[in-house]
């Protein structure tokens, strides 16, 4: 039996291939593939007996496209008896848009103690019990996001500044 790795870098790219033509959207297909190997990862014993391990990453990964494409045809079903949707969308401002772009540069940690106390509005006491780590640990976070944040708030508020 190939390792996990051999496979993921023997059938990855032809899986994907495959699941974009049944998509239509390269990022769908990929999620979806991922999500196979991801499975494969999580039951490694049953993964290790299949005979055809592309086959079954492919089955895995049809599945996984198929179920969201169910809910993405409830979802939008159920949208098109309430109307359209508005013409924005609340919270969704070019401030906020700079913000995310600004989050995703933070390491995992800073970026969910700023956002669950900045955006979500949460005490350090609550960010602390949801994510199960003691308050210092959570002001430690909010202190060395802030610091990482701040240069680059500070450019997309010049950037704001000179399109003006």
């Amino acid at each position: 039996m190939e390792s996990l790795r051999e496979v993921y870098d023997g059938c990855y790219r032809r899986l994907v291939g495959q699941l974009y033509g049944l998509c239509g959207s390269l990022s769908e297909a990929e999620d979806a593939v991922q999500e196979a190997f991801v499975r494969a990862i999580e039951k490694p014993q049953r993964f290790a007996h299949v005979d055809n391990p592309e086959a079954w990453l492919r089955m895995v990964a049809l599945n996984v496209a198929r179920s969201r494409f169910r809910r993405n045809t409830t979802f939008h079903r159920i949208i098109s008896r309430t109307g359209p949707p508005p013409d924005s969308v609340p919270g969704l401002t070019p401030d906020h848009v700079a913000l995310v772009d600004a989050l995703r540069r933070l390491p995992w940690d800073q970026r969910e103690a700023i956002t669950l106390h900045h955006i979500v509005d949460l005490s350090v006491r609550e960010i602390a019990a949801q994510l199960g780590i003691p308050e210092g640990t959570v002001k430690a976070r909010l202190t060395r996001g802030r610091a990482r944040l701040a240069p680059l708030i500070r450019t997309f508020a010049e950037e704001e500044v000179d399109h003006v």
